[in-house]
């Protein structure tokens, strides 16, 4: 009986239990520039943001890897690059645009690595235990809504919105295990504050829900 219970002390230590993860693990695709800092600033006016843009670039080593009106009229940029020079890339904007003129900004110095491609619309597409959804007022919030989703939980993103065509706001989905959505869920909503519209997990989802989540629109 101890040489039994000995073999399998041995076993759980050398072969612990590992429970499934349906997100695997996550590659950068390619195009996609491998920054764990993103920073970005949503701006109240076209023109001001076009403006102010131009600022962002011109004040230090950054990429502007998004950079275009968003609805309702409004206009947003993104950059990466070192963390100093993002930081203060958005301070250029922020400075160039004025206070009244910034809607949001925000330097993410440690993103995760499935915002960007989720962003670009380059992300893998993940199995579906559940799928969990959270919507925002604005554009830059649902992006650290994301970021704190993806960090909370094992979920793979599967659609990061931002703002065109939906009145402004943000909204993105992922999937996961049914807990693991759920706690992404509540950290991104946590994140949005009062900026959260609404959020929502749906454990066992019809199969074709992908398809359409991930749709190209022709709004």
């Amino acid at each position: 009986m101890f040489f039994l219970l000995v073999l399998f002390s041995l076993f759980v230590l050398f072969f612990p239990a590992q429970r499934a993860a349906i997100p695997a693990s996550f590659h950068t695709p390619p195009g996609v520039p491998p920054m764990s800092v993103l920073g970005m600033v949503e701006f109240a006016s076209i023109a001001v943001g076009i403006r102010a843009s131009d600022a962002m670039v011109k004040a230090a080593p950054v990429d502007l890897i998004e950079s275009r009106p968003i609805t309702p009229g409004k206009y947003m940029s993104l950059v990466t690059g070192e963390v100093a020079a993002v930081e203060a890339s958005v301070h250029a904007g922020v400075t160039a645009a004025g206070a009244d003129a910034v809607v949001e900004s925000f330097v993410l110095a440690n993103l995760h690595e499935q915002v960007l491609p989720a962003i670009l619309g380059k992300g893998p597409a993940p199995a579906l235990d559940a799928v969990g959804v959270l919507e925002t007022r604005s554009a830059a919030k649902i992006v650290e809504a994301a970021d704190a989703a993806c960090k909370a939980a094992q979920v793979r993103l599967i659609t990061l919105h931002l703002a065109n065509h939906i009145g402004g706001k943000g909204y993105t989905t992922f999937a996961g295990h049914v807990a693991d959505v759920e706690a992404a869920v509540d950290a991104g909503a946590i994140i949005s504050g009062t900026d959260l519209v609404d959020r929502v997990v749906i454990p066992n989802p019809y199969p074709e829900i992908y398809e359409y989540l991930t749709k190209k629109h022709a709004w």
